[in-house]
């Protein structure tokens, strides 16, 4: 019997005799209890009301994901992250959701400082993560911006409760009817507002010290608006200053991507530090795809137990074209959506993963969707 750890969990390989075809199985022993084996999945009982099937190759997969974050070429500089527990060493980053929200107030009336009901947003946030932590995730980009809920003490909290290292952000989120625009970016230069994400880059958040590790931003739909371009031209003036990845809520709006690109091209910006966020809901992938060879990020953000057949349908055309290392995958989910139910994110481990093998992905590829490609989109050198 050999043992594997994956961070910090064991996964033990169990022959089970009897089942023609179905080879070798991982139980995962040291989290949960597993109840039962179901096919050729493993139901783990990770906390009270809390439970999942994991395939064998999910499970062996999350393994190989460890093993990549922690290589790096010889010779090369390491890249790095800014985590709300300080720098992270891009080899450290393991498996990787690039956008999920542990908390936010989205819906609500914006807000300069973030309320929650603590005790209760702990209660539900610390066992979800611990749960998304036993399937393997390492890493969350928390996508929750200043004035709909972003609260970098919390996230804190939720990190060092759950061991997932969470990234925060800077940056306004523009989509949304400019709901979360504050009135003051309205009066102010777009480099004055750059001024302000810059000193949060540089010594922290709210005076926590806690730095984001990317600038979030966000396009309405149709024409783009004067001050979602405002903003957008903030995003590079701070990124030109901290290195910071962009990543744009751009979702079906092309003249939105259009411009984007225009303005990265105008001031001599990489495209590769740009992400089309929400991409998943532009169905065109021919012109994805022109986005992705011209170096911007396509981010799938919106995979559910619903839709994982579909989506993966869509990266294996990124594979069949070479793209497959300018995409990155999510869900958008919540862990506490105005104090309301979780809206989950464990479809890409549960789901995707799977699919993706099935459908002729290697292990490679999969440690590459999942870790090396969040690190080599958003890491700082």
């Amino acid at each position: 019997m050999k043992e594997l750890p994956v961070y910090g969990l064991t996964l033990r390989r169990v022959l089970r005799p009897g089942r023609a075809g179905m080879g070798h199985h991982w139980n995962r022993t040291t989290i949960g209890k597993v109840d039962r084996v179901k096919h050729n999945y493993t139901l783990i009982r990770v906390c009270p009301g809390i439970s999942t099937f994991i395939s064998v190759w999910t499970a062996v997969l999350l393994f190989h994901c460890t093993l990549a974050g922690q290589q790096t070429v010889s010779g090369e500089k390491e890249l790095y992250l800014e985590s709300v527990n300080g720098r992270l060493a891009g080899s450290e980053i393991g498996l990787t959701l690039t956008h999920e929200h542990i908390m936010s107030n989205f819906g609500k009336e914006p807000e300069a400082v973030a309320l929650y009901d603590i005790p209760k947003l702990l209660g539900q946030t610390i066992p979800y993560l611990k749960y998304l932590q036993s399937l393997g995730v390492r890493t969350i980009f928390d996508c929750t911006t200043a004035y709909f809920g972003r609260h970098v003490k919390l996230l804190k909290t939720i990190s060092d409760s759950t061991g997932i290292q969470v990234v925060t952000n800077t940056g306004i989120y523009g989509a949304a009817d400019d709901r979360y625009i504050p009135q003051f970016a309205y009066q102010m230069e777009a480099e004055a507002i750059a001024g302000i994400w810059i000193r949060e880059y540089k010594t922290g958040i709210d005076g926590t010290g806690i730095k984001p590790g990317f600038v979030k931003l966000g396009f309405d739909k149709g024409v783009p608006s004067e001050i979602d371009l405002k903003l957008f031209k903030a995003g590079i003036i701070t990124h030109q200053e901290t290195g910071l990845t962009l990543a744009v809520h751009t979702g079906d709006n092309l003249p939105a991507a259009k411009a984007q690109l225009n303005l990265l091209k105008e001031y001599k910006m990489d495209p590769s530090d740009w992400i089309w966020v929400h991409a998943d809901q532009f169905m065109d992938d021919e012109i994805l795809m022109e986005f992705a060879s011209q170096g911007a990020w396509i981010s799938l953000d919106g995979i559910s137990k619903d839709n994982y057949t579909a989506v993966t349908e869509r990266i294996l055309k990124f594979k069949r074209n070479n793209l497959l290392g300018k995409i990155l995958l999510s869900h958008d989910g919540n862990g506490f959506p105005n104090g309301g139910e979780i809206r989950d994110f464990d479809a890409i481990m549960s789901h995707a993963i799977p699919a993706l093998i099935s459908g002729g992905c290697s292990e490679a590829e999969v440690q590459q969707l999942l870790t090396e490609n969040p690190r080599n989109a958003y890491g700082l050198d």
